[in-house]
């Protein structure tokens, strides 16, 4: 694929303390952007200054929704390399849901090709603190002028980044998480395995109950019954119950999350009894009653591992191993993230080194 480079003129500055960055709020010099028609497929790839876009009020896109996206991230490793953590398989997916939205999907070299090349222009936007990375949004949308509902005919593919801060700027702490019973994020044959702002928007009424009773996430409770675990707003979950790790299997209505896949791949690795399977709230908190919930823990891309330490179903709090992290948990946060700085060795082979 042909990439049109046009550097900027006024490039802006770089922000100095990794601590203050936060999430989603500084962005980086250019972007990759790249249009598709029917007649001419994906063409015309480019990289540019970062800036806004020009779209009709009526683009499809804003009325009804045909939208997808990733997620991911560039790291800095201490001898100054800078690498990324099974980005192919944030691209696969993205044709996944290109599938499910009725989008033309995106080669997965092209995609890769795009996001090497933007992060090799911008190289010193990726931060160089311990736990601060360059966040990678890939991103895909309909822009046809025409209120109507059917699939577009053209698109922009899109990548911006954005440097951010540590996810956990005051240490790594369990978060309280609050079962949501009166709303649901989606069902079995809807989007729900898909990254669309749809799912994220469906989630946004559950977050604001959570947060007015002082929880910092929301956890998903099944579509029809209602009492099957799904997942949590931003993450997948994993319960530890007695010897075995337990997480809701992928049934059309969860993502197919790349942490959470890495995690049952290492815990596998190291011998633990994983299961994939349907498990209720119910089972939960028969098993915190009993003493056989040893540890909750999500995954995901932002924080990688985020332990739970308080779970609120209705009027039962309750506590996860005092409160404290979990040993498994330590340990993946510990190799996941030491995998993706380089401070220990790659053995399952999913680093990517951008070569320069």
């Amino acid at each position: 694929m042909d990439i049109k480079i046009t550097k900027t003129t006024a490039p802006k500055p770089i922000p100095k303390d990794d601590s203050k960055l936060g999430f989603g709020r500084v962005f980086s010099d250019h972007m990759f952007i790249m249009p598709y028609d029917r007649e001419n497929g994906w063409h015309n790839a480019e990289i540019k200054p970062f800036g806004d876009i020009s779209l009709s009020p009526a683009a499809m896109v804003l009325h009804y929704g045909q939208e997808i996206f990733e997620g991911l991230k560039a790291y800095r490793t201490a001898s100054g390399d800078i690498q990324l953590f099974r980005p192919e398989k944030n691209f696969e997916r993205l044709n996944v849901s290109a599938k499910r939205l009725v989008i033309p999907e995106i080669p997965v070299e092209d995609a890769m090709q795009a996001l090497t090349e933007l992060v090799k222009l911008d190289k010193d936007w990726v931060p160089h603190s311990d736990g601060a990375s360059l966040y990678i949004r890939p991103f895909v949308f309909a822009v046809d002028p025409f209120v109507g509902v059917r699939p577009g005919d053209y698109y922009y593919f899109i990548i911006i980044t954005s440097p951010s801060g540590p996810y956990y700027s005051t240490g790594l702490s369990p978060v309280g998480i609050y079962v949501e019973e009166n709303y649901v994020r989606a069902v079995k044959g809807g989007m729900g395995y898909t990254k669309t702002g749809g799912n994220y928007a469906a989630s946004l009424a559950g977050q604001d109950e959570a947060h007015k009773q002082n929880f910092s996430q929301v956890l998903w409770l099944d579509g029809v019954e209602r009492k099957y675990v799904e997942e949590v707003g931003a993450m997948n979950i994993f319960f530890v119950i007695d010897d075995e790790i337990i997480t809701p299997v992928l049934e059309g209505s969860v993502l197919p999350g790349i942490t959470r896949i890495s995690a049952i791949e290492l815990c596998k690795k190291w011998g633990y009894k994983v299961t994939e399977r349907k498990i209720s709230i119910e089972e939960i908190a028969r098993a915190h009653n009993g003493g056989a919930l040893k540890e909750v823990f999500g995954t995901g891309t932002a924080a990688v591992i985020s332990p739970v330490g308080v779970l609120k179903w209705g009027d039962n709090a309750m506590t996860i191993n005092d409160d404290k992290m979990g040993d498994i948990s330590k340990k993946l946060y510990d190799t996941l993230t030491g995998i993706q700085y380089s401070k220990i060795p790659d053995d399952m082979g999913w680093v990517r080194k951008i070569k320069f």
